[in-house]
């Protein structure tokens, strides 16, 4: 059929590009013509027929045709259709999830890559977190407006347990406009560009800078968190935060993270520690793990006993977290039963 033989032509021959373009002769001062589009579509067609053809392939040539604006009534006949199922409302404009190229402001697929070839995007949920009283002296500048810092989590259902939050201290992070009139949000630099091309400022791929602040000035910042069972709670230092990962700001669950119970413990334990960081004992002392899942032969603190199981030292053990993490996220995924808040009763696999 028509459509048969269309769909096995341009398969083929997208298949065959690269392919051909090793199996046949070419000069080195060839390859600077390709960097126009339209002489792609005179060189590699007719090699692709030829590989083809060598594979024994039958195939209605006669049929073939270019589907690019370089083929003037193919065009008209997709932008004629276009335009009749958008005056029917059948479609529209709009954005979706995808890698996307900023510098050519279109969206990058796989092929269209140098490198990251089956990268797709993660989706993170925002946790904003509200800056409440009393302000540090670098955001007192934004006294009575809203401002919230943007934590970045793939588990959102354990928000329940949040005890506090971390920065890195080293990390410089933006403080920038949000869409919403008189808001500001406070992210690593990086995450904010990614956020304005998602609606979240006033003008798409735009960022409004108002403030850098490095993370050792927001220590103490009073947050209110939701679904936190205590309020405030603090911002606190974690040194393994990167500042190209999520938003570099991180709400912490000592409950279930044994990164964030390391950590945690430290700051308890070391009283030269919260002093270095300029942090008051109420900021630390009074926030202890917050049981929100039940884990067979880890109960309802499972990085406090897999961190005891592990002999963690602290949140400097990088070998001895990396095991319990891995013991307490594979039992909590398959067998942790969440006892609070809209996932009461259901494991963490079916959440």
């Amino acid at each position: 059929s028509l459509s048969l033989s269309l769909s096995l032509s341009l398969s083929f021959i997208h298949s065959f590009f690269f392919l051909s373009f090793s199996n046949y002769p070419h000069t080195e001062e060839e390859i600077p013509k390709f960097a126009d589009a339209e002489y792609w579509l005179g060189y590699f067609p007719p090699l692709a027929m030829k590989d083809m053809d060598r594979l024994g392939l039958k195939v209605d040539w006669r049929r073939a045709f270019v589907t690019t604006p370089v083929n003037p009534f193919y065009d008209a006949f997709v932008r004629w259709q276009f335009n009749h199922l958008r005056a029917k409302e059948k479609i529209k404009f709009g954005k979706r999830y995808t890698i996307y190229s900023p510098k050519d402001g279109q969206p990058c697929m796989d092929h269209d890559r140098s490198s990251g070839e089956g990268v797709g995007p993660q989706e993170y949920t925002l946790i904003k977190m509200r800056v409440v009283e009393p302000l540090p002296a670098k955001l007192q500048p934004f006294k009575g407006k809203n401002i919230f810092m943007l934590a970045a989590t793939l588990r959102p259902e354990t928000m329940y347990g949040q005890t506090n939050c971390w920065l890195h201290p080293d990390i410089s992070y933006l403080v920038f406009a949000a869409s919403t009139p008189d808001t500001f949000y406070i992210t690593a630099t990086r995450a904010a560009r990614n956020m304005s091309f998602q609606d979240l400022t006033a003008a798409n791929g735009e960022i409004n800078p108002v403030a850098t602040i490095k993370g050792a000035d927001l220590m103490g910042t009073a947050l209110d968190a939701p679904y936190a069972h205590y309020n405030p709670i603090y911002a606190l230092p974690m040194m393994t935060i990167k500042e190209d990962k999520g938003t570099a700001v991180v709400t912490s669950v000592p409950s279930d993270a044994p990164d964030d119970w390391a950590a945690l413990r430290d700051l308890k334990n070391k009283p030269d520690l919260r002093a270095k960081f300029g942090l008051k004992d109420e900021m630390v002392l009074p926030f202890d793990p917050v049981p929100i899942i039940e884990i067979p032969d880890y109960g309802n603190l499972a990085a406090v006993k897999a961190c005891d199981e592990f002999k963690v030292a602290s949140q400097n053990d990088r070998e001895n977290l990396v095991k319990a993490k891995d013991e307490v996220y594979r039992k909590g995924f398959y067998d942790g039963v969440m006892f609070i808040g809209k996932y009461k009763s259901v494991t963490s696999r079916t959440r």
